[in-house]
């Protein structure tokens, strides 16, 4: 049967998670892959996996996580903030993969006709804890707690002045492109973090939340007539609904997270057909 299917955070720089990759294979010919983000910190690695992906799947869409956006001093490629982003994208277009730049593709199987949009909708502070009022003091609190995001060493956001500001101009531009797709059609929307708060309630650390996602993608799921929303991020691969949608998290994750886990690591979440739910 023909599937579209999902996976994120492949992070492979773990050479376990490499190996993972490596024996990522569709069951069908026709099957298309979602990759949600997170792929590597090196351009090369990205390229890699994304081209070994695309010789397998009938399509590969990928959305950028923060670590393909860092500049890893590691790194032999230097770009920053908007330059790289478009470097991958290039990247992409080479390899004939989709990304948040391109027309949006219709999944035409099982669970058909739906667009299938890949977004690319950064963080802006938003999902703070309780009682804390404004971006400084919920920076200040994660410093405080010792739980600061490394993208505050290396995603850079130039040329905007800030990462809120480079999320706001591109969920600006995502709700044009998603509000002027042709009607009619519901949708799957890709995004490396999630587009509501409610997922992130369940992390050990909740200081860490100001960097999984924005307020202004809310009401998303509803107003874009997603029949499922793709994302990872936050290393908790399961199910969740919210409105009455279906949201995945499909990350993989670093091996120690996978490791202690009891089901298989690599294996590709189906998204459609949609599975059944479970009462």
């Amino acid at each position: 049967m023909t599937s579209l299917l999902a996976i994120s955070d492949l992070h492979i720089g773990y050479r376990e998670n490499r190996r993972i990759v490596e024996d990522l294979r569709p069951a069908s010919a026709s099957d298309w892959l979602l990759v949600a983000g997170d792929v590597s910190e090196k351009v090369a690695d990205v390229e890699w996996a994304l081209g070994l992906l695309a010789g397998r799947f009938a399509k590969v869409v990928w959305v950028p996580g923060n670590h393909e956006l860092w500049t890893h001093p590691s790194d032999p490629v230097q770009l920053r903030g908007e330059e790289r982003y478009r470097h991958l994208v290039k990247i992409c277009g080479d390899l004939g993969v989709v990304t948040p730049e391109d027309p949006y593709p219709v999944w035409e199987g099982p669970g058909g006709p739906v667009t299938v949009a890949p977004l690319f909708v950064l963080y802006d502070y938003t999902f703070r804890v309780p009682g804390v009022a404004s971006a400084e003091e919920a920076l200040a609190l994660a410093y405080e707690k010792g739980v600061v995001c490394t993208d505050e060493m290396f995603l850079h956001p130039d040329p905007h002045p800030s990462r809120p500001a480079w999320c706001s101009a591109r969920v600006a531009e995502t709700e044009r492109r998603l509000a002027a797709r042709p009607p009619g059609m519901p949708t799957v929307l890709v995004n490396h973090y999630p587009l509501v708060r409610e997922p992130t309630l369940v992390m050990r650390h909740q200081e860490f939340a100001i960097w999984c996602g924005t307020e202004q993608t809310a009401g998303w799921h509803v107003r874009f007539d997603a029949q499922a929303v793709v994302y990872g991020h936050l290393h908790i691969p399961r199910t969740t609904w919210h409105d009455g949608v279906r949201f995945e998290e499909v990350s993989l994750g670093y091996p120690r997270e996978w490791q202690p886990r009891a089901t298989p690591p690599g294996v590709l979440r189906q998204i459609l057909p949609a599975p059944q739910r479970v009462p």
